[in-house]
């Protein structure tokens, strides 16, 4: 695998982590000690050229040759902690929030970063779980807000193309079913916080699920 692939799966993989922690929490310590590892260590910078392979054969100062890399390495890691640091207050985010469109984003980034319809299915489920939890964060502060009802429609847009992914590639994968009970249960409690138009959408999408978890 080249340098240049794994960095970008580190990267991938640290927004991902990110992305998977609860609502309404900052990262874990653990979380935040192996980001400043990889950061430090360069793990997650660009490849800088190899200016001794590159440069002309005359020589060049010895001043010169290092200062370039260096000032390269640096802007580079400030650029990476940056995003980082953007991420941490971005995954938060919940619709009508600022930063929500920078949110969703980084999560179309990486469902299009993915090598193929199964990972991609998984990483479209999982932009589902995170709308649910997002609806029920919206329904603490208002339950007629149009924003309950474009979210549980985007929860069920990813849902149902994720599931065709992973049913096209995977057709017999648990990850279906446990994805189907995991949302009923997230789902299911809020029904009695919904408006009579976003409970007939909840419920449309349980009866969807429903058949996911059936015996088949």
């Amino acid at each position: 695998m080249s340098r240049a692939r794994r960095r970008r799966e580190l990267v991938i993989e640290r927004l991902t982590e990110l992305r998977s922690l609860p609502m309404g929490r900052g990262p874990e310590r653990a979380f935040r000690e192996r980001l400043r590892e990889d950061l430090v260590s360069g793990r997650l910078l660009l490849e800088a050229p190899d200016e001794q392979e590159s440069a002309p054969r005359h020589a060049r100062p010895a001043g010169r040759r290092r200062r370039r890399p260096l000032l390269s390495q640096l802007a580079t890691l400030g650029l990476a902690g940056a995003m980082m640091i953007s991420a941490f207050a971005t995954y938060r985010a919940v619709p009508g929030d600022t930063l929500y469109p920078l949110k969703r984003a980084a999560e179309s980034t990486l469902v299009h970063l993915s090598t193929d319809d199964a990972e991609r299915g998984e990483r479209e489920l999982a932009s589902a779980e995170t709308r649910a939890k997002e609806v029920a964060s919206l329904l603490g502060s208002s339950t007629d807000s149009p924003l309950v009802s474009e979210t549980l429609k985007d929860m069920e847009d990813s849902t149902r193309s994720g599931i065709s992914r992973l049913t096209r590639t995977q057709p017999r994968s648990s990850k279906i079913k446990k994805f189907a009970q995991k949302q009923r249960d997230v789902v299911e409690p809020m029904l009695e916080q919904l408006n009579e138009a976003q409970k007939g959408q909840a419920a449309g999408y349980l009866d969807y699920i429903e058949g996911l978890v059936a015996p088949g």
